[in-house]
């Protein structure tokens, strides 16, 4: 059941994700995680993967716990040093709520470490569907998720009670033949139109069309392929503990900026 003004179709976006056939993103998000994993130094024995593709993580975790990315986790309350949110935020219909989720599985000091895709995602097909949408129907339908920008991704680890938050981000260019072996690729990646407002009418030949033409016109690499973008953001965060660095509190500085500068420090006029 879909929850009243929820933004996403849980009901479809599961059916999209069986039915997909490839798991490109996920695997650059596995790569990824492992390299930020690889700069920590702690070993983690008790890892926890919230993914709806068990099979791709089992690959590069496999002593971790695979957990299905749905609404009500079943993480279990202080049991994992490490939590991995792969690739769900951005379909997420409370993206808050999943990371208070992660936060509340985590023993202190646990790492969390969620991928999400970004804003600028997709800008391409976006801005080009968006265009010959209007110009054949003269409307504009839901085709293409809204994604948060990372600044906005990085927030939501402080909402949801995280110390040491930091949001980073890796852009892919991606070329395909066309926008049909594009859009076809993101139906294969379980990535199609999941929008609980989306026009339930099939997608208008002419749309595409009009859509390819713009999609050529403007993002043809030099090879002749047009060029598509992923945005995916990595947010690392840490259950909190009293054994982590904690911010001086103010005023209690014992030499001046301007000395430790070597500056001259001047007065602003009152």
């Amino acid at each position: 059941m879909n929850a009243p003004n929820a933004l996403t179709d849980i009901v479809a976006l599961q059916r999209q994700r069986v039915r997909a056939t490839t798991h490109f993103l996920q695997e650059i998000a596995a790569d990824e995680v492992q390299d930020r994993l690889s700069m920590v130094n702690r070993s983690f024995t008790a890892p926890a993967i919230v993914t709806p593709f068990s099979q791709v993580w089992k690959n590069h975790l496999p002593e971790a716990i695979i957990f299905p990315d749905q609404e009500v986790l079943e993480l279990a309350a202080d049991e994992h040093d490490l939590v991995i949110h792969s690739l769900g935020l951005h379909w997420a219909n409370d993206p808050v709520g999943q990371l208070i989720q992660c936060r509340r599985a985590l023993k202190p000091d646990g790492l969390l470490i969620a991928a999400s895709l970004g804003g600028q995602t997709l800008t391409e097909l976006r801005s080009c569907l968006g265009q010959a949408e209007v110009s054949v129907t003269g409307g504009l339908s839901p085709r293409i998720a809204p994604m948060a920008e990372i600044r906005d991704l990085g927030a939501l680890l402080q909402r949801a009670g995280f110390a040491l938050p930091v949001a980073d981000s890796v852009k892919l260019n991606v070329e395909y033949r066309d926008v049909w072996h594009l859009m076809r690729d993101l139906k294969a990646m379980g990535e199609g139109n999941a929008l609980a407002a989306r026009n339930r009418t099939p997608l208008k030949r002419q749309i595409v069309d009009v859509a390819s033409r713009l999609y050529t016109d403007q993002y043809t690499t030099s090879n002749g392929r047009i060029s598509a973008t992923f945005e995916m953001v990595f947010l690392t965060g840490w259950a909190p503990d009293e054994s982590q660095p904690k911010p001086l509190r103010p005023g209690s500085a014992q030499q001046r900026l301007a000395d430790a500068l070597a500056a001259t420090e001047t007065p602003l006029p009152d």
